[in-house]
């Protein structure tokens, strides 16, 4: 098995060389996505060995990980291993990876068990499950838990994080890259859905471990950016896998908009996140796709 892990970099210079630090000895590559901090720069200087690419411009998280994919296939990679630069792995992330290849040779995504940075025993993801019926993913198994040792068994999961997962050739192969349209969430999950839809399943590797800021480059997981795109996202998930007469359609934008809009109303700033919530609903009826002015 060759692997070749794919770091996708944005402003936040210090993360981006503490997840190259923890690759060391695995082959990859560092998309610098428009970076204005000097992060490409330190990486050239402290990562010589790392091919570093730099977009110039903020392409989101789908096109700038296809950029690495692509590169990653023509040197020749069986397995293409993804990691944010807000995360990091253990020591022993590419032989987990390489000895769950061979267990599961019908897999075509390899999920990393990924907890949060502080504390570190804190799950953050360990599987998940989507339903398109509802738009609902549930709660993410182990989210918040301590780990205690009860999320070690390889399983099949609806979608793996894309802070931290591996993807075959062979499946790319079958269901293309990563959805540009999207710019950003729900891309795992979207691609997850369309490999599984080719015949290759999911699973989750509880061996091959890693360690998250969560949503640093978009301001956090409940920002109003990240709800717009999430809820945006969403709708358009749902509808593109399980679509429904118009009355069902209606129920499920309704349930979509409800759950993000309890989000909202936990955060300090709700004002601003209910606004994000209307605005990601807006923008699926306008059929307003990419990156969000």
């Amino acid at each position: 098995m060759r692997l070749v892990c794919v770091v996708l970099s944005w402003n936040g210079r210090e993360d981006t060389l503490a997840a190259l630090e923890s690759l060391g000895g695995i082959e990859t590559i560092c998309v610098d996505n428009g970076s204005t901090d000097g992060s490409a720069e330190a990486v050239a200087e402290r990562f010589p060995e790392v091919e570093l690419i730099r977009t110039g411009v903020n392409l989101g998280f789908a096109a700038g990980n296809n950029v690495g994919i692509r590169r990653a296939l023509d040197r020749g990679a069986d397995w293409v291993a993804l990691l944010n630069n807000d995360a990091y792995v253990d020591s022993g992330f590419a032989e987990a990876l390489a000895a769950a290849a061979e267990r599961h040779p019908d897999a075509g995504v390899l999920a990393c068990k990924v907890y949060v940075v502080d504390p570190t025993d804190v799950l953050w993801y360990a599987g998940g499950s989507f339903d398109p019926r509802l738009g609902y993913s549930g709660r993410v198994r182990g989210s918040g838990q301590r780990d205690d040792g009860g999320f070690e068994q390889e399983l099949d999961v609806d979608w793996a994080t894309g802070a931290a997962l591996a993807v075959s050739r062979e499946a790319i192969e079958r269901a293309g890259l990563l959805d540009e349209e999207l710019f950003a969430y729900l891309e795992d999950v979207d691609w997850c859905l369309r490999i599984r839809a080719a015949g290759l399943r999911v699973v989750l590797v509880p061996s091959a471990k890693a360690w998250h800021k969560v949503s640093a480059s978009t301001g956090g997981p409940a920002s109003p950016t990240s709800i717009r795109y999430h809820c945006r996202n969403t709708l358009v998930v749902c509808r593109r896998y399980r679509p429904l007469p118009r009355a069902g359609e209606a129920a499920r934008e309704a349930v979509v908009i409800a759950t993000h809009t309890l989000q909202a109303l936990r955060q300090a700033g709700r004002g601003r996140a209910l606004w994000a919530v209307v605005r990601g609903w807006r923008d699926y009826r306008r059929g307003r796709m990419g990156r969000l002015a």
